[in-house]
C-alpha cells in the first residue's frame, strides 16, 4: 500500500511496545510522518481517586513504562507526546494542532474505552479526520471465530479447538505473524516543542509512590523480555508447576499482556512452535508444558470474545437465571466480606492469597478460583463484590479475563463449574501447598505450626497451638464460617436455578470436571 496521509498521530493505549505494534505498524506504513502520544486519561485517574486509590501501582507500572517508551521512540528520532486530561476531547484537539490527517490506534473492547473512542471518532469525523483501529490485543476477535452455525462459543472446548484449526490451516500463520514495525521506523516524528509538554510525575497525576520498586516487579518492553527470557527456560514444566503457589510456575507476563509491554502474538507464536517442537528448540523446551500455557492464552481470547458479544456480562450473570440468586446482605454479609478482603477469614490458604493480592497486586491463578469460589460458596456473598475488589488490586487487572474467571467461580458464566462443585479451602491447600510453604509466607505467626495442622488451625490442640505460638481468636482468626454448613446453604441458595443446571452440556470445562463432591 502506498503512503495515502501526510501526517499521522499514533495514540497508544494498551500496547505499550514499539515492536510488533499492529496500528503503529499500519500508521508508519500509510504515513510520510507519524508523531505518537500517550494520555494519562483524567476520566480513569479520577476515578481512582474518587475510590480512594492514592498509590496505584498500575499507575506507576504504566509511568515507568511510557518513559521506556518516550526513550525507545526517540532512538528511532520520534518521540512521545504525553498529556494528561479527557482523552476523547484531547486526541482530536491534539489531531487538530497537529494537522494530521488521520489518528491511529489499537482496538480496546471494554464498554468504557468503546463509548470513548465513538466520541473521539465523533469529533474526528466532524473535522474531516480518520480514525483507524486494528487488532492487537487478541489473536482472534469477535467474529474471527463462530460455530459452524455462524453463532459465537460459549463452551471452551469447541472455541479452543476452531482457535487451533484456525492456526493450522491454510495461510494460519498469519495470524501469529509479527508487524515489522522497524521497516518504518524513520516516518516517526519527534514531538513538536509547544506540544512536548514532558513526562509527568505520579505527583502531577495526583499519586503517591507504591510499593512497586520494593516489589521488584519488572516494567515496560525490557521487563517483558527478562521475564520471558526467564520463563522459557521453565515452559516445558508449565502443566505440572502452574497449580502450586509456592513454585515458580506461571510466566508472570499477565500485567504485560494487559499494558501491552509485550506482544500477545509473539507468545502465542512462541507457545505454538515449542508445543509443536519446532526443530530449532532444544529438547524439553516444548511440549505439553506449552501446550497448556497456549491454551492459557486461548482463555483469554475466549473472555475477551464473549465481552464482546454479550457487553451486559459486565454487570450481570451470562447465564440470566443466575441473576435470580439471592445472596447474603446487611451488616453480617459486610463483616464476611471485610474478612475475605483483609485475609481474616480463619482458612489459611485463603487468607494467605488474599494478602498476597494486597501486598503485591498479584495472585496465583489456582488461588484466584479458591479465593473466588470461598467468597461465593462458602460466605454467600455476590460474585461482583469480589470482581470489583479484585479490580481495585490486581495489576494485571483486565474486565474480560476478571468477569470470565469471577463468572466461572459462581457458575453464572459461560462454560462454568457446576454450581454444585464447590472447592473445599483445606482440601486445596492440602493438595497444593502441602508443605504450607505459601501459608507460612503470608501467615507468619502461623509457621510453627506443623505440616498437618497448618492448612486448618482448628485441628490442633491447645498444646500444639500453645507450642507454636498461635492463639486463635488472638494472633490468628476461627474460621468465619464451617465449610460443610455454608456448602448445604450454598446448594439451597443455588435451587433456583437448578432447573436450569437440568440441561447442562456434557462438554464441561477442561479443568472443571463435573462432579458432586468437595475438591
Amino acid at each position: 500500500m502506498s503512503r495515502i496521509f501526510r501526517k499521522s498521530l499514533f495514540w497508544f493505549r494498551r500496547d505499550l511496545r514499539i515492536a510488533d505494534n499492529a496500528a503503529l505498524y499500519q500508521a508508519l506504513r500509510q504515513s510520510e510522518q507519524v508523531y505518537c502520544v500517550f494520555v494519562f486519561d483524567r476520566d480513569i485517574l479520577d476515578g481512582l481517586r474518587e475510590e480512594g486509590i492514592t498509590d496505584d501501582r498500575r499507575v506507576e507500572f504504566i509511568l515507568e513504562s511510557v518513559v521506556e517508551l518516550d526513550a525507545a521512540l526517540r532512538e528511532h528520532e520520534g518521540g512521545l507526546i504525553v498529556r494528561h486530561a479527557a482523552a476523547w476531547k484531547d486526541i482530536p484537539a491534539l489531531a487538530a494542532a497537529l494537522e494530521v490527517d488521520a489518528v491511529f490506534a489499537n482496538r480496546d473492547y471494554e464498554p468504557q474505552a468503546i463509548a470513548r473512542d465513538a466520541l473521539a471518532a465523533k469529533a474526528l469525523q466532524a473535522a474531516g479526520r480518520g480514525f483507524q483501529l486494528y487488532k492487537d490485543q487478541v489473536v482472534f476477535e469477535k467474529d474471527e471465530i463462530l460455530t459452524q452455525a455462524g453463532q459465537p462459543f460459549s463452551v471452551f472446548t469447541p472455541y479452543k479447538n476452531a482457535w487451533m484449526r484456525k492456526i493450522v490451516g491454510d495461510g494460519g500463520e498469519f495470524y501469529l505473524q509479527a508487524y515489522p514495525v522497524e521497516r518504518y521506523l524513520e516516518r516517526l516524528a519527534p514531538p513538536p516543542a509547544q506540544l512536548a509538554g514532558g513526562m509527568p510525575s505520579l505527583e502531577i497525576l495526583g499519586f503517591g509512590k507504591s510499593n512497586l520498586s520494593d516489589l521488584g516487579i519488572a516494567t515496560g518492553m525490557s521487563g517483558a523480555q527478562a521475564l520471558l527470557d526467564d520463563f522459557v527456560e521453565r515452559m516445558g514444566r508449565y502443566d505440572t508447576a502452574r497449580d502450586y503457589p509456592a513454585v515458580k510456575g506461571p510466566s508472570y507476563l499477565s500485567v504485560h499482556l494487559r499494558f501491552g509491554t509485550v506482544s500477545i502474538r509473539a507468545l502465542a507464536r512462541l507457545a505454538f512452535d515449542r508445543m509443536r517442537g519446532a526443530p530449532d528448540m532444544h529438547d524439553g523446551a516444548h511440549g505439553k508444558g506449552a501446550a497448556v500455557w497456549l491454551s492459557e492464552l486461548i482463555w483469554r481470547d475466549f473472555y475477551s470474545m464473549i465481552l464482546q458479544h454479550h457487553p451486559r456480562v459486565a454487570g450481570h450473570a451470562f447465564k440470566p437465571a443466575y441473576d435470580a440468586i439471592v445472596w447474603e446482605s446487611g451488616t453480617r454479609a459486610e463483616q464476611l466480606f471485610g474478612a475475605w478482603c483483609d485475609g481474616r477469614t480463619g482458612y489459611p490458604l485463603i487468607d494467605a492469597a488474599m494478602r498476597q493480592l494486597n501486598l503485591t497486586g498479584y495472585m496465583h491463578n489456582r488461588l484466584r478460583m479458591v479465593t473466588a469460589s470461598f467468597l461465593i460458596k462458602d460466605l454467600g456473598i455476590d460474585w461482583r463484590w469480589g470482581e470489583r475488589y479484585f479490580a481495585d488490586q490486581l495489576n494485571d487487572f483486565d474486565l474480560a479475563s476478571n468477569n470470565g474467571g469471577w463468572q466461572w467461580a459462581a457458575s453464572s458464566g459461560c462454560d462454568a463449574q457446576p454450581y454444585f462443585r464447590i472447592f473445599n479451602p483445606v482440601a486445596q491447600s492440602e493438595k497444593f501447598d502441602g508443605a504450607g510453604k505459601f501459608i507460612r509466607r503470608y501467615l507468619p505467626q502461623l509457621a510453627k505450626l506443623p505440616d498437618r495442622r497448618i492448612h486448618a488451625p482448628w485441628t490442633a490442640g491447645a498444646e500444639e497451638l500453645s507450642q507454636a505460638g498461635v492463639s486463635l481468636g488472638g494472633n490468628y482468626p476461627q474460621p468465619v464460617v464451617q465449610h460443610d454448613l455454608a456448602r448445604l446453604r450454598t446448594l439451597e441458595r443455588y435451587a433456583v436455578v437448578k432447573k436450569a443446571e437440568a440441561g447442562i452440556h456434557s462438554d464441561v470445562n477442561p479443568r472443571s470436571p463435573a462432579a458432586p463432591s468437595d475438591d
